[in-house]
């Protein structure tokens, strides 16, 4: 259809909307968004331009611009002619002016200029060229009044200015100019497709109220509201911060194959034939093969049962006194001892068949510690002639790593190894690769570590092969040097280095208690998070940030914010939790779930302000400025609300009044003043 048959349709009214403003207000964005339905993300509308001449030349040709320029306002029929412009200042614009029925007047609520150049500027400009023409005043980039700057600023163009947050305009600059001009004021944003219908809507009745007094005789437009109020626009409520677990760090404590290579507080020591040594750790052995956690486990039982001589027991003599006390035997029967525990036989080696095949005994001797030099009780166990070092070794190293890492000429050697100490999962896996089928072998692994897992929580449980014991404040928990080692630099530091607690058998811990405790070391021994319903999240957070670990304070974090969030959904009240765990967290360095508390009380604000007004008080004032610049709903909508219903109430009277003057009763024919009766 041609665009002049809308002129001569009957109760059609044809509007001419010229749009002015500054450069790179949003013009171009909020006709496009009127006249082609455009939605466009923040970063599109940041990242891209779309020049004026393209759509100039788009709103003539494009039929999809041409039937939604016709629109119903108020049971009125509108064909809307939109004329885009040029924002800049020398350029000549009086083509456009001519004939237009409105003007829509944008700034840039992100840019103070703009709102300044509309009174010195742009409204003496329209008033020249078309004196009579309304005017309306639109703020535009609305979004960018709540989005997050430093991401805006990231996203946009380059060589553009950055915006700060004192370039943001609040509601009140732009009631202010409108009300100074005598103008009707809105403000949209394309991104949030806010307010686009109001803007055009209201310049189409402004348009048509201006033209009713011109054409009195067009009955048709006798409906036709003055510009409506706009509502003000509630930002959306931003989402809650994701709590990031971190990986496992690569270099994070010694790791098992570390202290196979280095044996750091090493309580076995395998004696080979030939002079040869090798260090290792109990724990490490017995949750990996069941042929050494036997070995160990009763080597352990014949220790309580009595390998150690009691206290009481008389001392050696030396060879010149043993004639005289075989004499003083004859004739003076032997006295009981003083200690009340039994007198015990030391112990003898057993026979090799004892032990099984490959070990020829198990002794508990004082060793040199190889790393720190110092001796110390060591369990030795004593190998039989055919173990030889470099198969041997192989077959320890994968106790400790689940990998086998050997070239393949010594694999036949391995598999004996392994045979003999029975590690079957080792023999399979070297058949697996003399066989060509190595791809099996990862399932072997997974399943070597499932098992290890498992035999590690027994031995937590339990407090079996136990080499240090941790005094909290509401009792002691046993752990093992070699797994804390592994997985924590704070473990390494305090038990590799020259700290008193590195040869200790017992290490105070204060501030902490059984459960937050055995939690960390469940983590450190399985990499695992299991919390235990005595478990106190923020007791967990102080000892995770003493120890330095991240991954299990993330994994902490997670936990807190999961059982506030379910006792939320069961309507039980976390605003005091809440306020209680803001500070605690920021100091103890748990920030994910500081940021999480800041989110809640900020898009709670008002409930927490009332409910608990003196925490709120006693918060810090870093926090309270937070809570000012964050809140939700910002102070901006609170207060624009609080205009709008005052506006709207007066604007109600002021129809009221208007139509109580066009029909006053006074005129009616037959109309006389009630006068009340009173009743005797």
């Amino acid at each position: 259809m041609d665009i002049d048959l809308d002129y001569e349709r009957p109760n059609v009214e044809t509007i001419k909307c010229v749009v002015v403003g500054d450069n790179a207000v949003g013009k171009t964005r909020l006709i496009c968004a009127r006249a082609c339905n455009a939605t466009l993300t923040q970063y599109q509308l940041l990242a891209t331009h779309v020049p004026t001449v393209w759509a100039i030349d788009q709103y003539r040709v494009c039929q999809e611009v041409l039937e939604r320029s016709r629109d119903v306002v108020d049971e009125v029929s509108i064909s809307l002619r939109l004329w885009d412009t040029f924002g800049d200042h020398h350029k000549d614009r009086r083509f456009a002016y001519g004939r237009s029925d409105v003007v829509v007047l944008c700034f840039s609520l992100a840019n103070p200029n703009s709102l300044r150049h509309v009174k010195t500027m742009w409204y003496p400009e329209i008033k020249h060229f078309c004196p009579r023409t309304p005017i309306v005043l639109v703020g535009c980039q609305l979004d960018l009044r709540y989005a997050d700057l430093e991401a805006v600023n990231r996203a946009r163009r380059p060589l553009a200015k950055p915006i700060k947050p004192s370039d943001i305009l609040p509601p009140e600059c732009g009631h202010e100019v409108a009300k100074e001009l005598g103008i009707p004021y809105y403000e949209t944003s394309v991104v949030a497709q806010f307010g686009i219908k109001d803007v055009f809507d209201n310049a189409i009745r402004a348009a048509l109220i201006s033209r009713r007094h011109l054409q009195f005789w067009k009955s048709h437009l006798k409906k036709m509201q003055r510009p409506l109020l706009q509502a003000p626009f509630l930002p959306p409520k931003p989402p809650p911060p994701i709590i990031h677990i971190p990986e496992p760090a690569a270099g994070e404590g010694r790791g098992p194959g570390a202290l196979f290579h280095e044996p750091l507080c090493a309580d076995v020591v395998f004696r080979l034939p030939g002079g040869h040594q090798l260090f290792a750790h109990r724990v490490y052995l017995a949750t990996a093969c069941s042929r050494f956690y036997d070995l160990f486990a009763l080597d352990l039982g014949d220790e309580t049962a009595g390998g150690k001589e009691p206290a009481g027991r008389t001392k050696s003599l030396d060879a010149a006194d043993q004639g005289c006390l075989a004499t003083a035997t004859q004739a003076v029967p032997l006295r009981p001892s003083q200690s009340d525990e039994p007198l015990c036989a030391p112990r003898m080696p057993r026979p090799a068949s004892g032990w099984g095949r490959g070990i020829v005994d198990v002794q508990q001797e004082r060793v040199r510690d190889p790393v720190t030099q110092q001796e110390k009780p060591m369990t030795a166990v004593y190998l039989e002639e055919p173990v030889q070092l470099g198969p041997f070794k192989v077959v320890l190293e994968y106790l400790y790593t689940g990998r086998l890492d050997q070239p393949q000429a010594s694999l036949m050697q391995v598999a004996a190894m392994a045979e003999l100490l029975e590690v079957f999962d080792l023999r399979m896996m070297v058949a697996n690769v003399l066989n060509k089928e190595s791809f099996m072998n990862r399932e072997i692994t997974k399943a070597f570590h499932v098992r290890r897992a498992n035999r590690i929580k027994e031995c937590l449980s339990k407090g079996s092969f136990a080499d240090v014991v941790f005094l909290v404040d509401d009792g002691s928990v046993p752990a093992h040097k070699p797994l804390l080692l592994a997985g924590c630099d704070f473990m390494v530091a305090m038990f590799g280095g020259t700290f008193r607690e590195s040869c200790a058998a017992e290490v105070s811990l204060p501030g902490t208690n059984c459960a937050c405790l055995r939690a960390v070391l469940e983590f450190l021994y399985t990499e695992l998070f299991v919390p235990s319903p005595d478990l106190d999240a923020m007791e967990l957070l102080e000892l995770t940030n003493r120890l330095c670990l991240t991954r299990l304070q993330a994994l902490t974090e997670q936990y807190a914010v999961d059982e506030l969030v379910r006792a939320s959904l069961q309507q039980v009240e976390i605003d005091a939790q809440v306020i209680l765990y803001l500070e605690m967290t920021q100091f103890h360095n748990a920030l994910q779930l500081a940021a999480w508390c800041l989110h809640y009380i900020c898009t709670n604000y008002n409930s927490v302000c009332r409910r608990f007004p003196r925490e709120m008080k006693a918060l810090s004032p870093e926090n309270k400025a937070y809570f000012e610049s964050h809140r939700w709903p910002p102070i901006w909508y609170l207060k624009e609300e609080d205009r709008y219903l005052r506006m709207q109430k007066e604007r109600a009277q002021e129809e009221e009044e208007a139509l109580r003057k066009q029909h006053p009763r006074s005129k009616w024919c037959f109309w006389r003043p009630h006068q009340p009766r009173h009743i005797s």
